[in-house]
């Protein structure tokens, strides 16, 4: 493994863990808790965003600055990756994809954005 390869599998890491806590979340809220599935979605959601930027900024990035302003950056590629991945599904379901294929095509091209823009700005 290169030097230059495990800031980006770092990244993929953390995200493992985010994905995990926000879909044990989402489980816990609908099935112990009996909330709605979107408020159960919604909060699993923001909590794997935090969980993904505190790990990415200690873990993958080593960010040292004022956590405050990387936090603003964060969330904002939070959601220019959400807003990729529903035009990248929109296009490939339009194109006559399986949604689930067209998601993965969404992830992948969502979770290499999101790392150089959280790479270059959020953290840089």
């Amino acid at each position: 493994m290169s030097a230059a390869s495990r800031p980006f599998l770092r990244y993929l890491a953390v995200g493992a863990v985010a994905t995990a806590a926000h879909y044990l979340l989402l489980a816990w809220g609908v099935e112990r808790m009996h909330w709605p599935a979107p408020l159960a979605a919604a909060a699993g959601a923001v909590l794997g965003a935090q969980l993904a930027f505190v790990g990415n900024r200690r873990f993958t990035f080593g960010h040292a600055g004022p956590w405050w302003q990387a936090w603003v950056r964060f969330q904002v590629t939070a959601l220019l990756g959400a807003a990729t991945s529903a035009g990248v599904v929109a296009l490939g379901t339009r194109l006559g994809l399986h949604y689930l294929l067209a998601q993965m095509a969404a992830t992948g091209v969502a979770m290499v954005l999101t790392y150089v823009v959280n790479k270059r700005w959020s953290f840089g």
